[in-house]
């Protein structure tokens, strides 16, 4: 295993408070400036892959020891935290004197840079999958953020495929379990093995699909194309159908329904924001997670797989290694992640510390990052989490060596 060589801080940028014109419902706006519009200076930091990936990183600071990592879900980026403003987690938290960090995924609008590939030309730029994202991406994010801030662990809060990529790094990465105090799993994403209709459905037909996008040389799926991002929202944020169309016709059938908490008027904002750019490997990964019943490495076929893992078919994630501790937070009107797939899940960590299903009814997979009201039924049960586990990370912080840390940047 190659040792992570980028811990490299290239650039810090700051947007002062107040410098934010007024946002447009039709203007794509980036993290900083609505960290500003809600009275917040962001810092922006580059992380480097073992690989080569370029990512960036935001960062609300606080004044608490123990620095807080937010991971967003599948097609997301770090606005998800913070586009629902001073109810977002990300402000809430920020309100709160956390320390917090938020990271994008590589290929996502905010990590479309590599030392070498460019993601307009190279197709090697999209040979990823949540693979990547957990073995290369979350390690170099961890280690940047625990390099900056001179502390030996963090907390941490998921998204969807924003947990997955901590049982990945867990996994396949053991040493990072002592890094993470304690894991907020929102819609755990591990096992899909009892996602309904019509998920269900494109996951039966994704072979044909991944074989006619590869060979039509299709690597990237919802390309950061202003024409396609234009013609979504013209659709999307018409006021006779766009809802209608792009919400309840759309993310609600495979999400799971809750029109009372995504209300028509957030929609401008929320494709403002969403979706944003994967890989057509990653979506495929998932797939192959679902029909074969098993949360693996991606599966290229006996032959090449002999070639890649010296077996013919693709090793499983071994989540006995995942040892930090995991709090899993499940709607029970998630369609996505569903009650029965996180139960599984539940059987294979060896730390789980709560299992939640979330008493609100109608709780469906983006009323986690989205939701109107997500203070009232999701933010105490994270909190309480967050509090139960302070005393422990702080302790452990005042208590460790810094002198690893003695050549550490002044930002």
């Amino acid at each position: 295993m190659r040792q992570i060589t980028v811990l490299l801080v290239v650039r810090v940028v700051l947007i002062k408070n107040g410098t934010a014109q007024s946002l447009t419902k039709d203007r794509n706006v980036s993290f900083p400036e609505l960290a500003s519009k809600y009275g917040y200076t962001a810092q922006l930091y580059d992380a480097f892959t073992e690989d080569g990936y370029i990512l960036r990183l935001f960062r609300i600071p606080g004044p608490r020891k123990v620095p807080i990592l937010l991971m967003h879900g599948i097609l997301d980026s770090a606005n998800s935290w913070i586009i629902r403003g001073n109810m977002s987690l990300a402000i809430t938290l920020a309100n709160q004197g956390y320390d917090v960090w938020l990271g994008n995924c590589r290929g996502n609008r905010y990590s479309r840079r590599h030392i070498y590939l460019d993601p307009n030309v190279d197709d090697d730029f999209w040979d990823f999958s949540f693979h990547e994202y957990g073995f290369y991406d979350l390690a170099a994010i961890i280690d940047t953020v625990l390099y900056i801030t001179g502390a030996d662990r963090l907390d941490a809060i998921g998204h969807s495929q924003g947990t997955t990529m901590f049982y990945v790094l867990g996994s396949t990465r053991p040493e990072y379990n002592q890094k993470v105090n304690v894991l907020v799993s929102l819609a755990p994403v591990c096992y899909l093995q009892n996602v309904p209709p019509p998920l269900k459905t494109i996951i039966q037909y994704s072979p044909i699909i991944y074989n006619l996008a590869t060979s039509l040389r299709v690597q990237e799926v919802f390309k950061e194309n202003p024409v396609m991002k234009k013609t979504l929202k013209a659709l999307c944020m018409n006021p006779l159908i766009g809802y209608s169309i792009c919400i309840m016709d759309t993310v609600f059938p495979i999400t799971g329904y809750d029109e009372e908490e995504l209300e028509t008027s957030v929609v401008p904002v929320l494709f403002d924001n969403f979706p944003t750019a994967t890989s057509v490997k990653n979506l495929y990964h998932f797939a192959q997670v679902s029909y074969r019943r098993q949360f693996a490495r991606f599966d290229y076929g006996p032959d090449r797989n002999l070639d890649m893992y010296g077996y013919p078919i693709p090793p499983k994630y071994e989540l006995e290694n995942v040892k930090m501790r995991v709090a899993l937070f499940v709607g029970e009107n998630d369609f996505v992640s569903t009650v029965e797939d996180v139960a599984i899940l539940k059987q294979y960590l060896p730390n789980v510390v709560q299992h939640l299903v979330i008493p609100r009814r109608k709780m469906n997979h983006v009323d986690f990052v989205w939701g109107l009201h997500m203070n009232e039924y999701l933010y105490p049960y994270i909190f309480d989490v967050l509090k139960t586990y302070e005393s422990e990370s702080v302790l452990s912080i005042s208590s460790s060596s810094n002198a690893i840390w003695t050549d550490r940047p002044k930002i």
